[in-house]
């Protein structure tokens, strides 16, 4: 009851013009920001942060967790056209969103993406209403050792997501490793493989990698092809709405993602990205149908669950936020500091200090989902639109998109030359067929790991089997050890090449 009499008040804030507004013009900049790459949440909220102080404190929050959000839905848009994913969470969709758009099927995966991401959003925000106190409890139990654990788990499920040679899987998650290595030291702050360039002290951009690999190397990849066979967007679209095949298909994926992305969502460090990676291995290991698409393809499965997770994710990872002032990635640690802004102590007592503020936020999140699904169902005939122009015009005008995100995130030429130098890696991959989405997940979750790990080390005094002895670091290793165990059975490796030939 008293929930109910929490989520009446929260709709009247929410339901105000006021609020109302904030909640759209935040969903339709988030959506903006996510389709143009280079352009991220982060960056976005950074640059808006001075203007909230003109703001109450619910507007402005309302208006940045919609920024949030809206991202979510339109990082999936680039993956899918263009492969060029807009959000880092959006690496998994673009695997079998694009070869869907190839096959003149992108209205159908763009459409699978929004429903997928609404249904996710919504179940997200009402776990959010209910279980915030109680999930909290979850997050308090994971120290670093249990961090670090979560993370070699989810980099081995990596590996059993990536099609071919598990070799190359592997060689490609060591090399993001090494990647991520490029930095200052955490613990000592001294500079590490930057050789004496300023740029690298603070280390290589997510957006600069995912462009030049994913973006730019895809351009290299069609340019090299015969000029017949180069026009990768078809203009024979089948349809702007999934069939129903298409739908009996991808609820179960949605439902499946969502439970995964709620849960991870609550986890400090990237709880919407490792919740796709582990809802696209989710797919990969659920029985096929017959007469299926093969995964890498264009599985709508394999759009419809990491966009799922991705959006619980994203909705989740306010609980930590919000019920005990700790931000779980970069967007939250924002948000923390426009509340601070504010005069407001993030932190439990918001709960009861400033109810109007922690319930008008929640409300506004089933409201700004519903304005999302608004805007973003019929601009898919847009988007669609996109693909009829020819190859010729389309990939200067990608190149120039992302030239300029590159060149805004951190105003400066360094950036572009970098994405310029990872296009050429990125079409070495393609040549070597090689998959490069698991060198990302290595690359955002190497530093991570090495934060963890020493972290961990230093609370147990260089014992190195508090990673064993605590029970739920212990489980997750073995989870882990589980399933390379499984993986190399020469009956399932034997399955696995069958299914990835075939994916061929």
């Amino acid at each position: 009851m008293e929930l109910l009499n929490n989520l009446a008040l929260g709709f009247g804030v929410a339901f105000t013009l006021q609020n109302l507004a904030y909640a759209f013009g935040g969903a339709l900049l988030g959506t903006l920001i996510g389709v143009l790459p280079g352009l991220g949440p982060v960056a976005t909220i950074a640059m808006l942060l001075p203007s909230i102080y003109a703001l109450d404190a619910t507007p402005a929050l309302i208006m940045l967790a919609g920024i949030y959000y809206g991202a979510q839905y339109g990082g999936s848009t680039t993956a899918i056209l263009i492969n060029v994913p807009g959000e880092s969470s959006s690496v998994v969709t673009a695997i079998d969103g694009y070869q869907m758009a190839r096959k003149g099927r992108a209205g159908a995966a763009l459409a699978a993406a929004g429903l997928g991401s609404f249904f996710a959003g919504c179940v997200g925000t009402i776990i959010i209403a209910a279980f915030a106190p109680p999930l909290t409890e979850v997050a308090f139990k994971f120290g670093p050792a249990e961090y670090f654990s979560l993370m070699v788990l989810g980099l081995i499920g990596a590996v059993v997501l990536a099609s071919g040679s598990l070799v190359k899987a592997i060689a490609m998650i060591v090399l993001g490793l090494l990647l991520g290595q490029i930095n200052t030291d955490v613990i000592s702050g001294v500079p590490r493989y930057s050789f004496d360039i300023p740029e690298l002290t603070d280390g290589i951009g997510f957006v600069t990698i995912a462009m030049g690999i994913f973006g730019f190397g895809e351009i290299i990849a069609n340019l090299g092809q015969p000029a017949e066979k180069r026009e990768v967007f078809t203009k024979d679209v089948k349809g702007l709405w999934p069939t129903k095949n298409d739908f009996m298909m991808a609820w179960p994926a949605v439902l499946r993602g969502t439970t995964l992305g709620s849960m991870l969502g609550i986890l400090p460090g990237g709880g919407a990205l490792l919740a796709s990676f582990a809802a696209y291995t989710l797919e990969k290991k659920t029985k096929m149908k017959p007469g299926e698409v093969p995964f890498g393809q264009g599985n709508i499965r394999g759009v419809a669950g990491p966009e799922a997770a991705n959006n619980a994710g994203a909705q989740t990872s306010f609980i930590p936020m919000l019920t005990l002032g700790i931000p779980p990635n970069a967007v939250m640690a924002l948000m923390v500091g426009a509340m601070t802004i504010k005069g407001i102590q993030p932190g439990p007592q918001v709960m009861t200090s400033n109810p109007d503020l922690f319930w008008g936020l929640i409300a506004s999140m089933w409201v700004g989902n519903a304005m999302l699904i608004i805007l973003n169902l019929p601009l898919i005939g847009v988007w669609i639109r996109l693909l009829t122009v020819p190859y010729r015009f389309l990939f200067p005008a990608i190149m120039t998109f992302c030239c300029i995100g590159l060149y805004t995130l951190n105003n400066n030429n360094w950036d572009v030359f970098m994405g310029a130098a990872f296009a050429v890696v990125g079409y070495i991959f393609y040549k070597l067929g090689c998959e490069p989405a698991p060198l990302l997940l290595g690359f955002i979750l190497g530093p991570m790991m090495e934060e963890n790990l020493r972290r961990a080390l230093l609370l147990s005094r260089g014992d190195w089997t508090a990673f064993v002895t605590r029970p739920l670091s212990g489980a997750l290793l073995l989870a882990a050890l589980l399933m390379i165990v499984v993986v190399m059975l020469p009956a399932i490796r034997n399955k696995r090449q069958e299914a990835f030939q075939d994916a061929d």
